[in-house]
């Protein structure tokens, strides 16, 4: 089975998008700083899932 998402790609067009909310007055420092801090978490679990080994061998 092929998963085909970029996980880099994804955080990079996440920040991306925090800091234009941030340049754009949508959203305050302290938000961006705690979004940001959301995106970062978020990022970390997914590249841990990501590198996790799995067992496809039955019982």
């Amino acid at each position: 089975m092929t998963y085909n998402f970029d996980h880099d790609a994804w955080y990079d067009r996440e920040r991306e998008a925090l800091s234009f909310r941030l340049l754009s007055k949508a959203i305050t420092q302290q938000e961006h700083d705690e979004l940001l801090e959301e995106l970062d978490r978020r990022y970390d679990e997914m590249q841990q899932s990501l590198n996790a080994t799995i067992d496809y061998r039955s019982g």
